[in-house]
């Protein structure tokens, strides 16, 4: 299998041309330990150099039109397709995941969101024509135009150098904007593979900029972008926004989650638990929608639990460099695993009993073993505090009203999901679950449903992605009234006169005071 640079590159050229004095961040396997590259930490001056070099590009991109820029993002989605090995194998070195976790989930999302943005963008972004009620613009022309933003900024996560970095970018692009991209500094390798794509793709120079580097490296970012999407923790989300208020940046923010798995008593229990050790163990668990809590009505409890442990104790675990060799990879974010450890130490402390894994594995690699907690409640912080890796909770309830209580019960609202062989009893309950996205017998697949939204409620966001709204977020709205044929003066302009204005109430209260009773 094809793989990355396996040793450190000490060059303080940015592969974007800046040229930068500060230090390099070692970029580490999290499944080996070994260091297989350094990047640039950009400082404000490097930042402030990226932003005008891409306000620079932006209107020659913008002028390409929806067809001009479709055409390139789909050359991005075959190029990807073609060198799928080459781009899985940068993401599984640099984040220790499995091969399928990489090729089926990363790989798979960015080349359908190619394919859609450049479909759907003109259909978004298209002139709309406005009717008003009001009779003081009848006969005059309403429209809504979409204009791209100019300059957008994107700080991605650690979990998912693809679909949750560069992904918030493909619609960014499609609209007509420059991106600066600002990778996590633990996974920063994926997104300059993707900036030699789109240079090989036909992108302008200077569209599509990865500005590598640590937090400082992302609060610049955020004073010269015309929008921001974060995509982190709730606590870094906080500071984000605070941040760009000083400068009065729209922010777009997908931050924490702890999401609920409500399992009935007349659920498939097969299914039920196939998924929940898939949903919350796939990628190592460090999903923002995964099932980190699971509610199980009393009656059939024990015999999902048995199933669940069964399932659980077969994965596989360890390093991944071919398709098969792995279920369960690496803990990508080196602090994680002792976030994780500390957890399950707190639960086992207040009364939880583990019935499968439980353990860290340190060494050559970072690992935490596929793990079923029982005999939890929210005393505990496995069940109220995101975990963030393979860790699968299981507390008894005597009843679907008190899953649905103990589900609301968290300041977090990312996504659910509910369980059940009634489709409209599982509808039911999933509109009184306080969630961005609830699933009924599925989890995490809305994720994949472009034609939907996807955000948060809560403490788990602002704003969302996908959809309608997930393209407008990164486009100004103006509002065209267009007046063709009209007398000299209107009836409400000066002067005013008693008689008029008389006039013009009796018209007022006609038309607004019959108001149903």
């Amino acid at each position: 299998m094809p793989t990355i640079d396996e040793g450190p590159r000490p060059d303080h050229r940015h592969p974007q041309g800046i040229t930068t004095d500060y230090r390099e961040i070692p970029v580490e396997n999290p499944a080996t330990g070994e260091v297989i590259r350094t990047v640039p930490n950009l400082g404000a001056d490097e930042v402030a150099e990226l932003a005008r070099n891409g306000r620079a590009a932006q209107p020659g991109w913008a002028a390409l039109g929806f067809d001009g820029r479709a055409r390139v993002l789909r050359r991005c989605q075959k190029w990807i397709l073609d060198h799928r090995v080459e781009v899985a194998a940068t993401v599984v070195a640099e984040t220790g995941k499995t091969w399928e976790d990489a090729v089926v989930t990363e790989l798979g999302y960015t080349a359908g969101a190619f394919g859609y943005w450049a479909k759907h963008a003109p259909g978004y972004l298209a002139d709309e024509r406005v009717r008003s009620s009001n009779p003081f613009v009848l006969g005059k022309r309403l429209v809504v135009r979409y204009k791209p933003l100019g300059l957008v900024g994107v700080i991605g996560p650690w979990n998912f150098p693809l679909i949750n970095s560069f992904g918030d970018c493909i619609p960014a692009l499609a609209a007509g904007n420059s991106v600066i991209l600002k990778p996590s500094e633990i996974t920063p390798l994926t997104s300059l593979v993707m900036a030699d794509m789109l240079r090989k793709c036909g992108a302008p120079e200077h569209v599509y900029q990865v500005a590598t580097g640590d937090g400082e490296t992302g609060a610049a970012l955020t004073d010269v972008v015309d929008y921001l999407m974060f995509t982190g923790s709730t606590a870094t989300g906080r500071k984000v926004m605070a941040r760009a208020a000083q400068t009065l940046t729209a922010v777009g923010l997908e931050l924490g989650g702890k999401d609920p798995m409500i399992v009935l008593r007349d659920a498939d229990l097969d299914r039920a638990a196939n998924a929940a050790t898939y949903y919350a163990l796939n990628n190592a668990g460090q999903v923002c929608i995964s099932i980190e809590r699971v509610y199980v009505e009393a009656p059939v409890h024990d015999a999902f639990v048995a199933k669940v442990a069964e399932r659980v104790g077969r994965l596989r675990q360890g390093r991944s460099t071919r398709p098969g060799e792995a279920d369960v990879g690496a803990i990508i974010f080196p602090p994680q695993l002792d976030l994780i450890e500390e957890h399950v130490r707190d639960a086992v402390a207040k009364g939880a009993r583990v019935v499968a894994g439980g353990h860290a594995r340190r060494g050559r690699g970072r690992y935490f073993e596929p793990t079923v907690l029982v005999d939890v409640d929210h005393s505990m912080k496995v069940m109220t505090e995101e975990t963030f890796g393979p860790t699968l909770p299981i507390m008894k309830v005597a009843d679907a009203d008190q899953a649905v209580r103990l589900a609301n019960d968290s300041p977090y609202g990312l996504s659910a999901s509910v369980w059940t062989r009634d489709a409209a009893r599982g509808e039911a309950l999933a509109r009184r679950i306080e969630a961005g996205a609830v699933c009924v017998n599925d989890a995490q697949l809305n994720y994949f449903a472009l034609e939907v939204p996807m955000g948060g409620w809560k403490a788990s966001g602002l704003g969302s992605r996908h959809a309608a709204g997930g393209i407008r977020k990164y486009c100004a709205q103006q509002t065209i009234l267009t007046t063709r044929l009209a007398p000299k003066k209107d009836v409400h302009m000066f002067p005013y006169r008693p008689r008029v204005t008389g006039l013009l109430v009796r018209g007022i209260r006609l038309l607004y005071g019959r108001g149903r009773r």
